[in-house]
């Protein structure tokens, strides 16, 4: 697969565009505030885009559950034992026809302000990712906003039964949802009867605190509770209303969909509607899959452009930033995945994670300098930021529901100080920010644009130098990692330090990788450093060890001309 390197920029509008100073726990919209669609100004997106980003990931868009009362819109108020949080989660989607309506100015015109949201990513330069959610829907799910040649799910579900292959969801008959839990502000009970099961496969009419009691799970033709029979001809009606969906927001100029918990849908399904969305519009289709063994299948047969690498990556790299594991196990990391590669999403921070400066991660934001470099310059595949990442965002707030955890609240209405001090009350200036902040955001800027624009980085081949310097007292391989990148006649070595001191060392290049490479050995010629810009002479060659130096949590990248 060749294809431009991937920047994606994921970033949550109802905090993004939230510059409330002092947000209470548990606080309600007009308490707290909400960011909104109009909070992405031009001057916004450009700064975005600064940072060498090309696509930019809106979580949260699709109307979701929520305690706050929009009922003078006409939109149904739900019921509080089954929203987590004030905000509730976007992942309990009420109407895949619709948008947040906390996201808008004029409630009404909602819609409007979203294609209008499109429509400035575009013209900054920038393509545009939603969330589509499959497996489960908001308990509360009716959808307001849909065509009228539409059926609504479940509308003709019969429900006596707990499984049937033209049902919507999956039942529990004879049995009245019990939650022992949660919220009861009002003063009746929430009532479902009979009983739907929870999205998280939790076929229990009493779910508990810890299942996602506030979804149902959909039901594509499977029959768990008999062996996970499968009944996919005819084709289930479920199949051609998530179809539908699609098609609906790709007919919006969408560019691309992260599709969640993708693993807990059966891959047959994707694999008959991704080339029936792609027939109409080539959007991109990002898989959220914890299970390596599903990754060649869901590439394969679902037809997946990109699945997360977090069962990998993610967790290996979490663990050398935190000092619990030798930055030689990247190499296995990388072979586990060596067939399907160039389709593995990397990240170090999402909504789902904790913040790489919180005090449960690394405690300090530099020590994601490494962990950024490693997966922006290892491979072609595409990377992920996470707002407030490139800013130091610690997520050591107590937000309510979410609580004091590490990550950044998805349940509550709230504001992120560094994002609030980045846009400096909508100037975009960083007019607020520190300068450690400033550095480190100027950081993200020097490793993500050779990233994106430096053919070697973006488009070329991969040789590690691990092995080679395994036992090479001179280099410091448990806290360092070396490779080299070719394209053409272009060449670049990188260093990453992932220790918290200085290393001088010497690092071995094998006459193998002039050989694979197709470079002379014994260049002598100019480098350039990428980040700093310092222009050195080097001398490259199998006989004699590079020498080098690297500060504390940094990178070093070497464009090096012959």
């Amino acid at each position: 697969m060749k294809t431009n390197k991937h920047i994606i920029y994921q970033t949550f509008p109802r905090l993004f565009g939230n510059y409330g100073e002092n947000p209470v726990k548990n606080g309600s919209i007009e308490e707290n505030g909400c960011g909104k669609f109009n909070s992405y100004t031009a001057k916004a997106l450009e700064s975005i885009r600064e940072l060498g980003v090309t696509h930019i990931w809106y979580t949260g868009i699709i109307a979701h559950s929520t305690c706050t009362d929009y009922t003078a819109y006409g939109i149904p108020k739900d019921h509080h034992a089954i929203v987590k949080g004030n905000a509730g989660s976007p992942y309990a989607v009420r109407d895949y026809y619709d948008v947040d309506p906390d996201l808008a100015e004029n409630v009404p015109n909602r819609m409007n302000e979203f294609k209008a949201l499109v429509k400035r990513t575009h013209d900054a330069g920038m393509k545009v990712i939603i969330d589509f959610v499959p497996n489960h829907v908001a308990r509360s799910y009716r959808s307001l906003m849909k065509p009228a040649y539409v059926d609504d799910l479940g509308q003709h579900d019969r429900t006596e039964l707990a499984f049937s292959a033209v049902n919507n969801f999956y039942y529990i008959p004879g049995h009245s949802l019990e939650l022992h839990f949660g919220a009861q502000e009002e003063d009746f009970e929430y009532s479902e009867f009979p009983a739907k099961v929870t999205g998280n496969d939790c076929f229990s009419a009493t779910p508990g605190r810890n299942d996602w009691y506030e979804t149902i799970k959909l039901n594509y033709g499977v029959d768990y509770l008999n062996g996970g029979t499968k009944y996919f001809s005819p084709t289930p009606g479920t199949w051609h209303k998530m179809l539908d969906i699609l098609l609906f927001w790709a007919g919006n100029d969408i560019d691309g969909f992260r599709c969640d918990m993708a693993e807990m849908v059966p891959v047959e399904f994707w694999s008959w509607a991704i080339p029936r969305v792609k027939s109409r519009k080539n959007v991109m289709f990002i898989a959220e899959v914890y299970n390596p063994g599903l990754y060649r299948t869901f590439i394969e047969t679902g037809k997946f452009d990109y699945l997360y690498d977090k069962a990998g990556m993610y967790d290996t790299l979490r663990k050398i930033i935190c000092r619990e594991a030798p930055c030689t196990d990247i190499t296995a990391c990388w072979q586990a995945i060596e067939p399907v590669k160039e389709h593995m999403l990397f990240f170090i921070e999402n909504h789902d994670e904790q913040r790489i400066a919180s005090d449960f991660f690394a405690g300090n934001a530099q020590a994601g300098i490494p962990g950024l470099a490693l997966i922006a310059l290892l491979d072609v595949n595409p990377v992920m930021i996470y707002n407030g990442q490139e800013l130091g965002e610690k997520g050591m707030d107590d937000e309510g529901f979410s609580g004091m955890d590490g990550r950044t609240s998805i349940f509550d209405y709230w504001s992120m100080k560094s994002v609030r001090d980045w846009a400096d009350s909508g100037r975009f200036d960083g007019g607020k920010l520190d300068d450690e902040q400033r550095r480190l955001r100027e950081s993200y800027k020097t490793i993500l644009t050779p990233a994106k624009n430096e053919k070697a980085l973006s488009h070329g081949r991969f040789y590690g130098l691990a092995y080679c310097n395994r036992d090479n007292p001179a280099f410091p391989s448990e806290q360092m990692s070396a490779f080299l990148r070719k394209y053409e006649n272009e060449l670049i070595l990188v260093f990453i330090n992932f220790d918290s001191k200085t290393h001088h060392f010497r690092a071995n290049i094998p006459e193998n990788a002039f050989d694979v490479l197709n470079i002379p050995d014994n260049i002598a010629s100019k480098a350039r450093d990428l980040i700093s810009g310092e222009e050195t002479i080097c001398a490259l060659t199998h006989a004699c060890p590079y020498r080098e130096s690297l500060p504390a949590c940094s990178v070093k990248i070497l464009k090096i001309s012959y």
